[in-house]
């Protein structure tokens, strides 16, 4: 099991390349069961959740190849409908199959998934969507079993907004009987990945970046090439670890659009921001003021993003709330900071973090993917060495950033360890 050792006390500096987006490629890439022939994704990330869903979809029949970051895909000759446990448990994203395999096989038998573990993250949105479409469905055995010869269009509204779900009934929604209305779709980036790269295949949607979408159902689509778009949530971690140590770094192939939230709390933070078309340059000489967040759906700050603003906030001139009204028990990583010498006090839904405190290099643990980039960019200005365990978390969501990271001056590098 591999280890991060990261050295503190080092001025990023550079220029580092943002991957495509990991969320957006494993919304897409079971897009490509809605139709036969060879898909196209570019600026397709490799990382450890990419790698899962490839070899899901893999053991269903499809044919992937990654060559650089170009992801190929074909879904003609389905050998299976299941999506097993194996899979599914190391990756909620994998619940993605679920609306195409029933959209055009009529039947789907996908396991219950996994994932980061910060709190419940229920699916019945998900069932309920395809419900309303007029898929029977079961749940035996810790499976989701689906069928329905072919879905009906249908309205349905989702009680809460939720990419996940939005996602997944969208998809389904494509190649059902006739008109379905979706109301309080999420907003997100990757949502709108999702429906653009759908009516590129022929799908006939309506409404394209609302909350409501309007899906004339199709008999068929085609495969297409697409572009995975860039990732916002890699993009906001570089841009507050070249903030946390006083850097001067630029971003390229990023979409500022989609960091409007984060690039408004730097500013007010004192960041100097420099924004183009698809680059992000950050400049900061001096320790930040104390600035609150609340992670919301989009377009407001992304829960995403909220641990790497707490470990921010512990270089800053004095207290900060950091509140999650999306996941409220997503605080996982407070005590591995409080390790490294932060001072932080928790609460139901939100933590107050108190700028100021000498941070030292300590051990510290992993418990999810964006709680292990929290600890990187603390152990970035912490004095002396850190080591970090469990960075499989990190690798399911960050394409080499160790790597990424020492291009830009920093200390860090990965070593194997027979811990667990």
């Amino acid at each position: 099991m591999d280890k991060f050792i990261v050295e503190g006390g080092v001025r990023l500096k550079g220029t580092v390349a943002i991957s495509g987006a990991k969320n957006a490629s494993l919304a897409l890439m079971p897009a490509c069961l809605l139709a036969p022939g060879t898909f196209t994704l570019n600026n397709t990330p490799n990382n450890r959740d990419l790698w899962t869903m490839s070899r899901l979809l893999g053991s269903m029949g499809v044919q992937t190849d990654l060559q650089g970051d170009v992801l190929t895909l074909d879904a003609s000759h389905l050998t299976s409908h299941e999506a097993p446990y194996d899979y599914v448990k190391q990756m909620r994203a994998s619940i993605y199959v679920l609306g195409p395999l029933i959209a055009r096989y009529g039947e789907a038998r996908v396991s219950l998934p996994g994932g980061c573990n910060f709190g419940p993250r229920p699916v019945d949105l998900h069932l309920k969507g395809l419900e309303k479409l007029g898929a029977q469905i079961e749940v035996e055995g810790g499976y989701i079993i689906a069928k329905c010869p072919r879905l009906q269009g249908a309205h349905f509204h989702f009680d809460v907004s939720s990419v996940g779900a939005s996602v997944n009934i969208l998809m389904a929604a494509v190649l059902a009987k006739g008109h379905t209305t979706l109301t309080n779709v999420a907003l997100e980036p990757e949502v709108m990945s999702v429906v653009h790269m759908l009516s590129l295949m022929g799908a006939r949607i309506e409404g394209t970046g609302t909350t409501t979408l309007e899906i004339d159902g199709v008999d068929e689509l085609h495969a297409v090439e697409f572009a995975t778009i860039p990732d916002r949530i890699e993009a906001a971690t570089f841009l507050i670890g070249a903030a946390m140590t006083k850097g001067d770094v630029t971003l390229t192939n990023v979409e500022p659009e989609h960091l409007t939230a984060v690039i408004q709390k730097m500013e007010k933070a004192g960041c100097e921001l420099e924004v183009g078309t698809s680059t992000i340059r950050v400049v900061m000489d001096d320790n930040p003021e104390p600035v609150d967040i609340t992670a919301r759906t989009y377009p407001g700050y992304p829960t995403d993003s909220q641990a790497q603003w707490a470990a921010f906030m512990l270089t800053s001139k004095g207290a900060s709330t950091i509140k999650d009204t999306i996941y409220p028990t997503r605080f996982g990583y407070v005590p591995e900071l409080q390790r490294l010498g932060a001072d932080i006090e928790t609460g139901d839904g939100y933590c107050i973090v108190k700028g100021g405190a000498h941070l030292s290099g300590a051990t510290v643990m992993s418990s999810d993917l964006r709680a292990s980039a929290s600890l990187v960019m603390a152990a970035l200005v912490a004095e002396g060495r850190t080591e970090i365990l469990r960075v499989y978390h990190l690798d399911r969501g960050y394409e080499a950033l160790e790597k990424k990271l020492g291009s830009l001056g920093a200390v860090i590098e990965r070593e194997t360890t027979e811990d667990f």
